[in-house]
């Protein structure tokens, strides 16, 4: 089978044209626009300074060391790891420690990628899936101001959309240092107005970790076919992920400093994970009705087992404190929206469903992956229904306004293997969304803008009666958490070759987060504040250079007094990257980019702090005839600084029964070469 698809991929079209590339519109047919990414002028259209999209020329400039990293072409995302490349990335925005996504919303061809009541973390995001070559655009809205998107989006939302197909179909192979080997093959079958996608992508890697080889083995599997139907545009997607992997997990400072490990070992070095996600997703958009009318529906399977240590023997001292994390399930979804235009007023009405049917999600007690106890299993059925309002008015050549309502209802039904733990739970609750837009200047637009946000909570903590660990009584949680936003924000679309962008802005948040995965039962929370601003530059000098530079600066606090202190552990204050690209134009190309983020607190009182870092990340290469040749340095000048760094106790051999307190970290990976060879076709 595999062998036939890679047969249809390298087939070149029957007529021989040359395709251009085509943008899935399924939630948004109404626009006609040519996508150009950073470079496209949106005063007129956007609704907040803190929205933009990135198109296929910066997409592909930039050198990515995991998939994840996609997400760093939101202004001011942090795409970090803790864990091994299969995991999902850590991300941090706006003062938010996302964890794995949660407030956070992420859309890949109109699927959700936040995974509710995940056995790791609430609003599990794992990109992986994802096969970078085919990311036509994608579109970020930061800020709880958008009333098409609901669960997850308080800090902001982003929707990658997947090519319909390819100027020219691509081989490529890419090989690397520790055992780094990718190839990607694509093409685009058909003609007119009907295409088929296929693209294929496969990906091992050892890593450079002292102890353990990463062994990862992922198998990416991509076919979309888009044609004209019913006087509209229809397309079918079909996605298969495949991955298993072992974990360099983060370890604990004096683990180093006493010479047991070096920065790439491991206190356990039976740790990873396997996972699989299947899916099957469809969208129509077409003129129904005196409007548009777009409507998509998804099905999806997905399974996840990882095993992680993070403690080592603080609660298990003969045995180890391993732990699996189980989740299998099927989710299903749809939306249906009409959009109208009457006069100078738009109208877009639209619902949204989702069930969450999950077979398995537990948590339990290992030793060298195998079980030796059930700390908690459940079995979950989560549905949520979303229905959106929202009114555009263009007062004037000058002010517009945008007012959006939604109301969101969920119901939790937890069947646990500990009886009290089970229960039902529903709750709704509405938000409202308004924003003016003031363009006083061909050149300049304005925006004041608020949300009313809102995160679901892991449905297993909203019935929760008892601890799972120490058998104690616990209160069940609330299960929808509300956000509200405000923003002041201003874009200006200089001439065609600057653009810049500034946001000043505030986010409350009722709770953080409530239900701990890694433990199975529920965490005190306590309300938050964050405040701060933006600024972004982009450059486009010539047609051969480019450049942008985006900087965000965040005050984020607890809300409410307390002993412990009112610092949000992980909430990072400044964020600063910047990107140069050049094409010469004679084949030659080249792109560097730069990403820093500053110390910031690990425990309440602001007493511990995180080093901060820095990361540089640089690509060369040159295209001749239908072949291009491209070399990756990342992490160009080898940093040894950190990913990622948390403080808690850990218990390591011959301390203590309470072991000690200490900042565990993942390091950065060193300095690594990557050649990468295209034939295109």
């Amino acid at each position: 089978m595999l062998v036939s698809l890679l047969a249809a991929l390298v087939v070149s079209d029957a007529a021989g044209s040359q395709k251009m590339n085509g943008v899935m519109r399924a939630d948004e047919a109404v626009e006609e626009v040519s996508v150009v990414g950073r470079q496209l002028n949106l005063n007129g259209d956007a609704i907040s300074a803190s929205q933009g999209e990135v198109g296929p020329a910066e997409i592909s400039s930039w050198p990515l060391l995991r998939t994840g990293d996609l997400m760093e072409f939101v202004p001011g995302m942090v795409a970090t790891q803790h864990s091994g490349s299969g995991k999902a990335n850590q991300y941090f925005l706006r003062g938010f420690n996302l964890d794995h996504g949660t407030d956070f919303a992420t859309f890949v061809e109109g699927m959700p990628v936040n995974l509710r009541s995940h056995g790791h973390g609430q609003g599990y995001t794992d990109l992986n899936f994802v096969i970078p070559e085919m990311v036509q655009r994608l579109r970020y809205r930061k800020g709880p101001y958008y009333a098409d998107v609901g669960d997850f989006s308080s800090a902001g939302s982003a929707h990658f959309f997947l090519a319909e197909e390819l100027d020219q179909g691509i081989a490529e192979l890419s090989l690397g240092e520790r055992g780094y080997r990718r190839g990607v093959v694509a093409n685009t079958l058909g003609s007119g107005s009907n295409d088929l996608l296929l693209a294929l992508e496969w990906q091992v890697y050892d890593g450079p970790w002292s102890d353990i080889s990463e062994d990862v083995n992922k198998l990416n599997l991509l076919g979309k076919y888009s044609l004209d139907l019913a006087g509209g545009r229809a397309q079918f997607t079909l996605m298969s992920y495949e991955n298993q992997w072992n974990s360099p997990d983060q370890i604990p400072e004096r683990a180093v400093a006493q010479g047991i490990i070096d920065p790439f070992g491991s206190l356990d070095t039976s740790l990873g994970g396997d996972t699989h996600r299947y899916s099957l997703s469809g969208g129509w958009s077409g003129a129904v009705a005196g409007g548009e009318l777009s409507l998509s529906g998804y099905a999806i399977d997905y399974d996840f087992t990882l095993w992680s240590n993070f403690t080592y023997a603080l609660e298990r001292p003969d045995k180890g404190d391993q732990f699996q994390q189980r989740d299998d399930r099927r989710i299903y979804g749809f939306e249906l929206a009409h959009q109208w235009q009457r006069e100078a007023a738009s109208w877009r009405l639209g619902i949204q469903g989702q069930r969450d049917d999950i077979d398995q999600v537990g948590l339990y007690q290992t030793r060298e992956r195998a079980v030796l106890g059930t700390v908690r299993e459940d079995r979950v059925v989560e549905d949520s229904l979303g229905i959106f309002a929202v009114n555009e008015i263009q007062w004037s050549d000058t002010l517009r306004s945008y007012v959006g309502l939604r109301y969101d209802i969920y119901d939790f039904n937890v069947n646990a293997a500990l009886e009290a733990n089970s229960g039902r739970r529903s709750d709704g609750r509405p938000s409202l969304k308004a924003s003016l837009a003031w363009r006083p200047l061909p050149v300049s637009e304005f925006y004041l803008s608020y949300g009313q946000g809102l995160h679901s909570n892991d449905a297993r903590g909203t019935v929760i009666q008892v601890d799972p660990l120490t058998g104690e009584a616990v209160d069940a949680v609330d299960p929808l958490v509300a956000s509200r936003g405000f923003e002041l924000g201003a874009r200006h679309f200089v001439t065609d070759q600057l653009h810049a962008t500034v946001a000043l802005w505030q986010l409350d948040l009722d709770s953080e987060l409530l239900f701990v995965g890694d433990a199975g039962n529920t965490e005190a929370s306590r309300p938050s504040e964050r405040r701060g601003v933006e600024v972004g530059f982009y450059w486009f000098a010539s047609e051969q250079i480019s450049g942008e530079l985006e900087v965000s600066y965040t005050d984020g606090r607890f809300a409410d007094p307390d002993p412990a202190g009112v610092e949000i552990p992980g909430a990072i204050p400044l964020v600063a990257s910047a990107a140069l690209n050049y094409n010469a134009g004679d084949g030659w190309f080249a792109s560097l980019h730069l990403r820093h983020f500053s110390a910031y607190p690990l425990i309440e009182d602001g007493g511990v702090q995180s080093g901060g870092s820095s990361l540089v990340n640089l690509r060369v290469g040159r295209e001749f005839a239908a072949w291009r040749l491209q070399l990756d340095l990342l992490n160009a000048l080898d940093s040894k600084d950190r990913d990622v760094e948390y403080f808690y106790p850990s218990r390591l051999a011959g301390e203590s029964s309470d072991g000690a307190e200490d900042i565990h970290y993942h390091i950065f990976e060193p300095r690594a070469l990557r050649a990468s060879l295209r034939y295109s076709f």
